[in-house]
């Protein structure tokens, strides 16, 4: 074994093998891959090796295709067969509920270029003919599932890599790793040193423990999962002589069952409520080729109902049930990508899906090494998604729910409990008595809407019981005043003697005066959105900027990886130690007066105005500035004193009729402005004068900030897309995104985000659309819950187009 190498992979399941093999594939053949056992150990050898494009997030869809079409590839280079069955399968519904869900996933196929049709349950029948119709309501054919050979696939992709000029060391166990001085990676192994630029972490079910050797703890826990194989059936030999053809996978999502055939039998899965993780806090480093004592019990509920759904099940016998361990992160998403403070450490692990996401895994992060970029649109993958506060035992309670939740609906209005309350504010117990119905964010409880008693969310794909209730939050604040609580965005301290400087590179916007505000837009390296921030100028060299909550991490590692070295600029992620309340309305000035005393008149405190000010008795910063996109402030205070401003802002506001309201309302009065957000509107593969933030743009600015060379290029020849604002001829349900747009009776474009706007009384969706098409106003469609809405484009706001209450 060398001594050096540029990159060492550390872990030979299917993750690692990818990983090495997309190195290679680009270039980087000074690479090697470390496995403390035979490749495969772990989870990757008693995977039930099942395939499928479908993901919650299309993006990940997206790299889930890539990942099937790639085995023929890597077959073909290495000589090893994979084991490909392109069967097909069907996703089974045995409630209208479920149906709603599966018409969306067909729409968005639509635009992913997945091939999918609804069909009854009697097609159902007819194509997969262990199942009862009479069990379902109807389902959807997918062409491109399958199963494969996990330890064909494995060594296929391994052993293309070592063609390729890459190296695998099988048996050598990873000790310890040490950074040098110079940031070179010591990794430490039973048979040696080598140093390294880039380590990356697949480790599987031992990537926690090889995250300890650098000090970092991260959010992934193994659940013992099973599933059962069956002796030969004589209706699978019937099908097979008949047809030629082997039985199709099914998904039986209300009986939380997958299933497909297994040589003469079939092999059935299960995701049981009942869940048990395996080695919760440390896993042994002597586990390898084995499997857990199955436990018939614990899945039996689900089995009975497989055997009910699938009635030839009860007629024959269980050959074999596999138990082994996998892992998952809190919300089943891999975690993938660069780790923040740890120049060239990189992870790859939670796949729960490997064989479905192990090549696009590969693939992004292969590209992030090399090009700085992961080429896609990853952000449901980004490791940078959790912070410090996803806690072990967080991440076990999260797991648990994920895992006896995994083929359970997830309604857009619903919010799972598990780990939470966790962080809170100092008003938590104020808005709760108020009737705060909470969601998450990063981590905090935030509010989403104050119910009246006895009045809860009703989960549901169409408008529910929230829907009145929002409505009056909007009207308090459109007609009067509202208070909402903002302290999920994320918040940034800049200062020192570099910081301006600094500020002109990161940022595509013209710097703001001191005392003055202005939107922000990041961009990445090739001219694309990588944020979107208020940037406040609070004079003395000070800075302070607002962003996405969401994406702390993820703009941190990004600030931090273009800091001088010289140590004349220095960023904080201010966190929970900055809080915030937002006031907005046509009275919110009057509330604000008598609580300060300041002039905050139009002349003396304009639009886009930022500046230190007591708020009653506390020390706030105020900036003039709404999301709701009305006359409106955010005011930011240390943790000790946002009770106090909280009470002062609603007794000052009660003769003005002051209300709360929360994160539904604020959509539905952003809606109205056609403010787009972070993770939706705006995302890095969206350039600035796609996402119609290019007015912020200082394209001519002397500074030569990130990603100006590719920005001018979108401007001179006008990217492809464009995002507009739709007005939906929807009934009883609204947009939420990822919905198809049809022109011409093609899908053309994709929504957003959208909802209803209950101001206007509109049902408005947001959406990009190819810039040929983007001024049409007539013509559009907009398909969700199974049929196609007329749309129309929305050309200027709908509230407040001419900015007479935002600059009043």
């Amino acid at each position: 074994m060398k001594s050096h190498a540029q990159v060492v992979v550390i872990g030979g399941g299917v993750v690692g093998a990818s990983v090495l093999f997309h190195l290679a594939r680009a270039g980087w053949t000074d690479v090697m891959l470390l496995e403390r056992d035979e490749l495969t150990s772990g989870s990757t050898w008693h995977a039930a090796g099942g395939m499928h494009t479908i993901n919650g997030d299309p993006n990940v869809a997206k790299l889930q295709k890539y990942t099937i079409e790639l085995y023929k590839e890597i077959e073909e280079l290495s000589g090893q067969a994979t084991g490909v069955h392109l069967t097909g399968g069907v996703l089974l519904a045995a409630t209208n509920a479920r149906m709603d869900w599966l018409c969306n996933v067909v729409a968005k196929g639509r635009y992913l270029g997945i091939e999918l049709e609804e069909i009854s349950a009697q097609e159902a029948g007819e194509l997969m003919p262990l199942l009862d119709p009479k069990e379902f309501v109807g389902a959807v054919r997918n062409k491109e599932d399958g199963h494969l050979d996990p330890s064909g696939v494995t060594h296929a992709y391994a052993k293309a890599a070592r063609k390729l000029g890459a190296e695998v060391h099988r048996f050598t166990k990873v000790e310890d790793i040490a950074r040098r001085e110079d940031g070179m990676w010591r990794v430490i192994t039973n048979k040696g040193e080598v140093v390294a630029e880039h380590v990356v972490n697949a480790g599987g079910l031992w990537a926690r423990e090889v995250g300890r050797m650098v000090g970092l703890e991260l959010p992934v826990l193994a659940m013992e999962h099973m599933y059962l194989i069956t002796e030969d059936m004589p209706e699978v030999a019937a099908w097979n002589a008949k047809t030629g053809t082997e039985i199709i996978h099914a998904v039986d999502f209300d009986g939380e069952l997958y299933l497909r055939q297994e040589r003469g039998g079939m092999l059935m899965g299960t995701y049981e409520k009942a869940g048990k993780p395996w080695s919760e806090h440390q896993t042994p480093w002597n586990f390898g080729h084995e499997l857990l004592d199955p436990d018939i019990d614990r899945i039996a509920p689900s089995l009975e109902v497989g055997f009910r759904h699938f009635p030839a099940f009860q007629r024959t016998g269980i050959k074999q049930i596999i138990n082994g361990p996998f892992t998952f992160a809190p919300d089943g998403n891999p975690l993938v990508g660069p780790v923040r403070g740890l120049p060239g450490f990189w992870v790859a692990c939670g796949v729960m899906a490997g064989f479905s996401q192990g090549g696009g895994v590969g693939l992004a992060l292969s590209n992030w090494m090399i090009h700085g970029d992961p080429g896609a649109d990853i952000w449901a993958m980004d490791v940078a998604r959790y912070g410090d506060w996803a806690s072990m035992a967080y991440t076990n309670a999260k797991v648990r729910e994920n895992y006896s939740r995994r083929f359970s609906i997830r309604f857009p209005n619903e919010e799972y409990p598990a780990g939470r309350p966790l962080r809170t504010t100092p008003i938590y117990d104020l808005l709760s008595a108020k009737g705060a119905q909470w969601g998450v964010a990063y981590g905090l409880e935030v509010p989403l809407w104050y119910a009246p008693e006895g009045v809860k969310d009703e989960f549901s794909w169409r408008r529910s019981s929230d829907f009145e209730h929002v409505a009056k939050e909007v009207a308090s604040t459109r007609e009067r005043v509202g208070l909402s609580e903002i302290s999920s965005f994320a918040k940034y301290r800049v200062a020192g003697a570099g910081a301006a400087e600094w500020l002109d590179r990161m940022l595509a916007c013209k710097l703001p005066a001191e005392g003055r505000m202005t939107i922000a837009p990041m961009l990445k390296d090739d001219g694309k959105l990588i944020g979107d921030f208020t940037l406040a100028n609070l004079g003395g060299g000070e800075w302070f900027i607002a962003g996405s909550g969401l994406a702390e991490q993820h703009h941190m590692r990004w600030f931090e990886k273009h800091l001088p070295a010289d140590g004349s600029v220095r960023v904080e992620a201010l966190g929970l130690s900055r809080l915030g309340l937002s006031i907005a309305g046509p009275s919110a000035r009057d509330v604000l007066a008598k609580v300060t005393r300041v002039d905050v008149s139009t002349k003396a405190f304009p639009f886009m105005a930022v500046a230190r000010m007591d708020i009653g008795m506390a020390p706030c910063i105020v900036g003039r500035v709404s999301y709701t996109g009305d006359l409106g402030y955010e005011i930011w205070m240390a943790p000790e004193y946002q009770r106090h401003v909280y009470e002062t802002l609603m007794a000052a506001g009660e003769e003005f009729g002051i209300g709360l309201f929360g994160g539904r309302a604020l959509n539905a009065l952003r809606l109205e402005k056609g403010y787009g957000s972070w993770a939706r509107e705006y995302r890095p593969i969206y350039g600035p004068l796609e996402a119609g933030l290019d007015r912020f743009v200082a394209y001519s600015k002397p500074a030569d900030f990130i990603g100006k060379a590719g920005a001018l290029d979108e401007r001179a020849n006008g990217g492809r897309l464009r995002l507009r604002t739709f007005i939906v001829e929807a009934t009883d349900a609204d947009v939420i995104g990822d919905e198809p747009i049809w022109h011409g009776g093609t899908v053309q474009g994709w929504v957003t985000s959208g909802g209803y706007a209950h101001h206007s009384g509109k049902s408005v969706a947001l959406g990009y659309v190819p810039k040929e098409i983007a001024d049409e106003s007539d013509g559009f469609e907009i398909e969700f819950l199974g049929r196609r809405h007329a749309a129309r484009v929305q050309p200027a706001p709908l509230f407040d187009a001419n900015l007479e209450r935002l600059r009043a």
